[in-house]
């Protein structure tokens, strides 16, 4: 439901109208809880990111409304994983977690369009054109300006969820953002592979960067981080020659690619908070953590927040909602998996990335060692699809 007048009272503002935060608004309303969503965007512009989503990110939008045949999806039933220069691989299947697919690789406007969609089709309330400029919070609840196409409108709400991606952190005075950078720009493309795909994703370890191929329609979809010279460089490059600078590093893995299209780069870095909650505030998604993209947990990990967040909302009374004790309490409830994640996406860019024979020799045995051990490759995929529990 889409609101032309803002409230002057909800008990949850969710700032930010992408997928997490409507997940966020989609099932508060559901549990009839008196919420409202707001995000400055008043459409969705075109966007070359695919993304990849696991099959409990899956789940949680479907419950909500969130899936539909027009992103059209598609599955990803194997993940391949190796090292370049050596025998390490291993695969990670579907089918031995029991389930129809390891997750899906979707394009991130389709999937952003959908969330503007059910927000007005739903009972869910929703401003769209809404910008907050002004968060002041007190004691028992928090005052928040929104510019809107008619002026200045003011409400006060008991909890803001920030789902906007961080651009609202530098008003919270007791939350630090820490930024580490990459020195890194990722490409993304699209490449049209000789053979079919099948379904299968691949995570490269090559010998200069890690590098993912995700498969998107008939084609995959490249995430290649390098430094910003290189990417450049290779933006610059004529389809062949690009085309013999992926085909190099898949080597052995990938019977090659036909053509490259929609090439485009942006800066990697990874974001990080003190604190996730605040007075009267939490942050979920990019808001909380920021994540390189070559593993492809970022919008898992947010989603998983979101839905966290929602589902312990809904259990609390509501008076309680934006308590301290509440918050706290979900901060408890995120750590473990945002750590592991956190920690986990970073290693591989430290790690993997790191040059030297004896390093590059020690990743073959572990990828190795992964897939002769089922219980360790069962394990870890379970991890990837479905988070800390």
């Amino acid at each position: 439901m889409l609101l032309e007048k803002l409230p002057l009272h909800v008990d949850v503002l969710i700032v930010g109208g992408g997928p997490i935060g409507a997940l966020v608004v989609q099932r508060l309303a559901a549990a009839g809880i008196n919420a409202l969503l707001v995000d400055a965007k008043p459409r969705i512009e075109a966007d070359p990111r695919a993304l990849a989503l696991s099959w409990a990110s899956f789940e949680a939008l479907d419950r909500v409304g969130l899936w539909g045949e027009e992103l059209t999806a598609t599955a990803i039933t194997k993940v391949h994983i190796s090292q370049q220069g050596t025998i390490g691989r291993t695969e990670l299947l579907a089918s031995e977690l029991g389930l129809p697919a390891l997750g899906f690789v979707v394009d991130y406007d389709k999937l952003a369009r959908r969330a503007f969609n059910t927000l007005s089709e739903s009972t869910a309330k929703a401003a769209l054109g809404y910008r907050v400029s002004k968060i002041t919070r007190l004691a028992r609840f928090a005052q928040i300006k929104i510019d809107g196409p008619k002026g200045e409108e003011q409400l006060t709400a008991r909890l803001v969820v920030l789902a906007d991606g961080g651009q609202l952190i530098s008003q919270l005075d007791d939350i630090i953002q820490t930024i580490k950078p990459y020195h890194q720009h990722a490409i993304l493309a699209k490449l049209t592979p000789s053979e079919p795909h099948g379904g299968m994703a691949y995570e490269r370890f090559a010998n200069d960067t890690t590098m993912a191929l995700l498969p998107n329609g008939k084609d995959f979809t490249l995430v290649w981080p390098q430094s910003p010279e290189l990417a450049s460089k290779r933006l610059a490059m004529s389809e062949d020659d690009f085309i013999q600078e992926v085909s190099r590093r898949f080597s052995g893995r990938i019977a090659g690619f036909s053509s490259v299209a929609s090439r485009a780069s942006w800066p990697l870095a990874l974001k990080t908070l003190n604190s996730v909650v605040g007075r009267r505030v939490v942050l979920i998604g990019n808001a909380a953590q920021t994540l390189h993209p070559v593993a492809g947990q970022g919008l898992n990990l947010g989603l998983r927040d979101a839905t966290t967040l929602a589902e312990l909302i809904i259990s609390t009374r509501q008076d309680e909602i934006g308590e301290a004790a509440q918050l706290a309490r979900y901060a408890r409830l995120r750590k473990k998996d945002a750590d592991l994640v956190t920690h986990f996406t970073d290693g591989l860019i430290t790690y993997f990335d790191h040059p030297g024979p004896l390093l590059k020799h020690g990743r073959s045995l572990g990828l190795i060692a992964m897939d002769q051990i089922s219980w360790l490759r069962k394990g870890f995929a379970k991890r990837m699809v479905f988070g800390a529990r």
